[in-house]
């Protein structure tokens, strides 16, 4: 009885072939969805943050096409409704900056008498504010670039900028709801794929990432909110104009790391305007003190606990993706660096813990 016939040797021709063909529509697939590209990452990141809250409604209340609905519902709102806010503040404040720039060309702006009270550089304050700023002339010549065309140009390209990121926004939630809606059926398929180009470690990968995105996510949005609601009620105490508003803006910008100071410094300036001089030092002195806790002490804990990094090198993978992608890049920066520091630790042995199971 004769052998079986060996199998026919692969054509590599052919197995390249297919190769650069796959690789040219992945290409042609990255170029055509790129506008589009930032909104499928942000439902990503949004559905891996929500995944434990979805499963355990999902088991109280089955559903295939409601609940998603629902959880997208509930996530526009919880980002509208502060936008919304935001923006209806914001166009009183316009009012009342345009009213004061026309006064401010008619009649100048003299002095206020705050700057005779600073513990240090007040005749020097003084001077340059009676230079540029007290007469009709000098005022006008330094507030040109708030009014004119310059202004509109701005508003034009603003609004612009504003729609796009709208079309972006709804696509976000659109791509969220099928992900929610397909969730088993697209983990199913990622861990497939994974098993087929990488073996064991796809998996580890995928683990060690969505830790990441959950520890950055506590870390950013949670300790930010946590800084936001500190200074609001200090706000309210030193008698902070708009306290509530500051405070909803500083909790936005203490997602990234020290970027509340830019609040504490606008807050600090309301107050001189006001003439408290001793509130606007009370309020930077607090908030530096705020900063400093939760951005040396307890965001590291989160970040790291979750990610296994370093500090520093959970700071690059934020600041470092912020710089590259923008906001997106604070959840995908640190999550990133993660997985390249758990590879590396694999390729030299280190006996670092492998992440355990996502829950």
């Amino acid at each position: 009885m004769s052998s079986p016939a060996p199998p026919p040797p692969p054509d590599r021709r052919a197995y390249w072939a297919r190769l650069i063909v796959v690789g040219l529509l992945l290409l042609l697939g990255l170029w055509i969805a790129k506008n589009f590209i930032a909104a499928l990452i942000w439902a990503l990141v949004i559905a891996i943050a929500l995944d434990p809250l979805y499963l355990r409604l999902r088991a109280r209340y089955p559903g295939r096409v409601l609940l998603p609905a629902l959880v997208t519902a509930a996530v526009a709102l919880i980002i509208l409704v502060p936008l919304i806010a935001g923006i209806a503040q914001a166009a009183i404040e316009a009012r009342q900056v345009a009213s004061w720039i026309a006064a401010a060309r008619a009649n100048g702006v003299p002095p206020p008498d705050w700057l005779a009270h600073l513990p240090f550089g007040a005749p020097a304050l003084t001077q340059w504010w009676q230079a540029h700023l007290a007469s009709p002339q000098a005022a006008t010549l330094q507030l040109h670039s708030l009014t004119g065309g310059g202004l509109i140009e701005h508003s034009r390209l603003i609004g612009i900028n504003v729609l796009h990121r709208a079309v972006i926004f709804v696509f976000t939630l659109l791509t969220l709801f099928f992900l929610l809606r397909d969730r088993d059926a697209i983990i199913a398929q990622i861990s497939r794929a994974g098993d087929r180009l990488l073996g064991p470690t796809g998996e580890r990968i995928g683990r060690q990432a969505i830790r990441s995105v959950r520890g950055t996510i506590d870390g950013l949005i949670l300790v930010g909110m946590g800084e936001g609601a500190v200074m609001t009620v200090v706000y309210i105490l030193l008698g902070t104009p708009h306290p509530l508003l500051l405070g909803v803006l500083t909790a936005v910008a203490a997602t990234i790391p020290f970027g509340a100071l830019v609040m504490f410094v606008i807050a600090a300036i309301l107050l001189l305007g006001a003439g408290a001089v001793m509130q606007a030092i009370t309020v930077v002195a607090v908030g530096l003190v705020v900063v400093g806790v939760a951005d040396h002490f307890v965001r590291p804990a989160l970040i790291g606990g979750a990610t296994r990094l370093p500090f520093l090198w959970v700071l690059i993978g934020i600041l470092g993706g912020a710089e590259t992608l923008g906001v997106l890049g604070l959840f995908v920066g640190p999550a990133i660096m993660a997985v390249l520091i758990m590879l590396w630790r694999d390729f030299t042995g280190d006996p670092a813990r492998t992440p355990p199971a996502i829950r």
